[in-house]
Parts: structure tokens; C-alpha cells; sequence
């Protein structure tokens, strides 16, 4: 396993971050044990979840994922051996976050209950990165559009955000702060505010989307994450399995996740097909597995930190993590461009 750093932090996290958000509906809790076993074994070290997850998101699960995450620290006293990363979701007209009832926000009084929440359900004292899970502004679907539509209404300052994560800090309730389906301009705000008051927690991570059929995050972040050393955490990068071809041709695999909850929209846009088939025939005609393949892509960018992968069988699992063994020589890598470039981001 490579091991790089998470951000500017002391931290050296797996380039293989794994994914958790199924577990609690997909994926049963012994599944979820079975997984972070065999990860932990396979020299993985980064796990990520949510107080939102299991996916898709609804109140008689909500939770269920930190939860088996939990009792798997209290069976295995091995949290020492896992660099943990959980997030508080954004502004959300969903009501079941909060014991109140309230539509969630990023105000101190729901942060706060948030991660007190998902260390009780983690059955630890501490995460090492939290993260804010969307925006408390209205953003655009898609945190970096390839068409964008500005919206205005009110929203808490992101002064304020950091200032709440400077406390929870000082508690000892989280380690360091990261951000999730953010664009450049909020980076670059987190950033400005650290800088401006050394007493903040400096922004170390953003967890984006980045995959091929979406590499929207090149065209503005990949900068900031190479000058201010704050690392991609890439989900979604076989963009939720539509790149390993299981889809293709309208097919439904029994079990699937487009197949049980009908949620793959993301990835069925024009010309959305068109340039998956061309990466998978591409795949094939190399010798390569069309997932290892695209995965194999998202963990030679020098931008991203880990690649978080999330499987719902055994095969699955050992299949990305061995992505890590496939490289992307430089003929492959001029190939993947040239249908990038006649298929750019049908997917952001």
C-alpha cells in the first residue's frame, strides 16, 4: 500500500480510503466488519463516513453507518490503527438530523450536536478530520458545474464555521478540519480566514467528486491543492460503478445500487454512455479491468490524497484495492486524455 500525507497534517493516510456509506442498508453490520478486516490487513488505514450515511439518505437509517463503524472499534479495540473521517452535513430542509426538529444548518448549537452525536455512535473520544459535508450556502448541483447558476439567500459566514471548528479542536473532539463538495472560491474563503487569524484550523482536505467522466476539479482546485497543500479526497471515482461497464446498454445488475434505489442520474447525462464505453473498450484493449483502470487514473493525479472506494461484496472490495498495483504509464495516460477531450465532463 502507498501511504501519502493528509494535507499538512503529521498524518500519513492509504491512497485507498475506505468507503463506508453503505453499510446499514446494501450492507449488513457483518458485512461492514468483514470489510474493514480484510482493509485494515491490506495496509489501509483512512476510513470515511458520515453522520448522513447510510446512502441513500433517510431518517430510520440515518446514523446506521457511524454505528457499525462503532461497535467495530468496541470488537476489535483497533481505533489506533485507523485515521478516522466523519462529516456534519451541510444546510438541508431534511429534518430528522436535529433532536429539535429543525432544518439543518451550520450553526454552532447543530455542529455541535452533530459531533457529539457521531462520536457516540463511533464509540470513540476523537476524529481525526471532520468535515463539512456540503455547503451552509446555496450552491449549484454539482459543486463545480460546467454550467452555473448563481443563487443568493442567506447562509452562516464561513468565519464563523471556523471558528466553531477552533473550539472543537480545543476539546479534543476533532483533529483537523476538511471540506467536502466545495468549489474554489470556498476553499480559497476557509483558507483566507486561517491565514487572516492563526488561532483557526487550516482547511486540509476537500472530498470532491473526481472520476472520469467528471474531472471538473482540475480546472480550478487541482491548483489549490498543489499550491496550499490541501489534498483531493476523490468519492465516487468509478462514478458509483457506471465505469465498470456493469450498466452499459441499459443492463441492471441484481443488486446494484442504480438497480435498487434508481439514483444514478448523476451518471446517465448525454454523452454520458458514450465515453464510458470508450474507457471501457479502452480498458480491455490494454488487458486492463475497466475499474482498476479508472481507479488506477484518480490515484496517479498528484493532487489527490486518498481514493476513497466503497464496494458491497468481498470481490469488489479486493478488486479496488489492487487498483493500487496498476499504473498509468504515459501512453495509457495520453489515450484517456484523447477521449477526455472529445468527452469533457458529461458528468459534473
Amino acid at each position: 500500500m502507498e501511504y501519502r500525507r493528509l494535507g499538512q497534517t503529521d498524518l500519513n493516510v492509504s491512497l485507498i480510503c475506505l468507503g463506508t456509506m453503505t453499510w446499514g442498508q446494501q450492507n449488513t453490520e457483518a458485512d461492514g466488519h468483514a470489510q474493514m478486516d480484510y482493509a485494515l490487513d491490506q495496509g489501509i488505514n483512512f476510513f470515511d463516513t458520515a453522520e448522513l450515511y447510510s446512502i441513500p439518505p433517510k431518517p430510520e437509517t440515518q446514523g446506521s453507518t457511524e454505528r457499525i463503524i462503532g461497535s467495530w472499534f468496541k470488537s476489535r479495540g483497533k481505533r489506533d490503527k485507523v485515521i478516522l473521517a466523519s462529516k456534519v452535513v451541510g444546510r438541508s430542509e431534511n429534518t430528522w438530523f436535529r433532536e429539535d426538529g429543525s432544518p439543518a444548518e451550520l450553526s454552532r448549537v447543530q455542529i455541535e450536536e452533530a459531533v457529539n452525536k457521531s462520536l457516540k455512535r463511533l464509540q470513540t473520544d476523537y476524529i481525526d478530520l471532520y468535515q463539512i459535508h456540503w455547503p451552509d450556502r446555496p450552491m449549484p448541483w454539482g459543486s463545480n458545474p460546467t454550467i452555473y447558476h448563481h443563487k443568493e439567500a442567506d447562509f452562516h459566514p464561513i468565519q464563523e464555521t471556523l471558528e466553531i471548528m477552533r473550539d472543537l479542536v480545543k476539546a479534543g473532539k476533532i483533529r483537523h478540519l476538511g471540506l467536502s463538495n466545495e468549489s474554489a472560491w470556498g476553499a480559497m474563503t476557509f483558507l483566507k480566514g486561517a491565514e487572516a487569524d492563526r488561532t483557526l484550523p487550516r482547511v486540509q482536505t476537500i472530498q470532491n467528486a473526481y472520476n472520469l467522466l467528471n474531472r471538473t476539479y482540475e480546472v480550478a482546485l487541482a491548483e489549490v491543492s498543489m499550491r496550499e497543500g490541501v489534498g483531493l479526497l476523490a468519492y465516487s471515482p468509478l462514478a458509483q460503478g457506471y465505469l465498470s461497464g456493469k450498466y452499459l446498454d441499459g443492463a441492471r445488475p441484481a443488486g446494484a445500487r442504480t438497480t435498487l434505489f434508481k439514483r444514478g442520474q448523476r451518471y446517465e447525462t448525454p454523452g454520458a454512455e458514450e465515453a464510458i464505453r470508450k474507457y471501457v473498450a479502452l480498458a480491455r484493449e490494454v488487458g486492463l479491468d475497466p475499474a482498476q483502470m479508472a481507479l488506477a487514473f484518480v490515484n496517479a493525479q498528484p493532487f489527490v490524497h486518498s481514493t476513497i472506494i466503497g464496494a458491497t461484496t468481498m470481490e469488489q472490495l479486493k478488486t479496488d484495492i489492487a487498483s493500487v498495483d496498476v499504473k498509468i504509464t504515459p501512453d495509457l495516460e495520453e489515450r484517456i486524455n484523447a477521449i477526455h477531450l472529445k468527452h469533457c465532463n458529461p458528468c459534473p
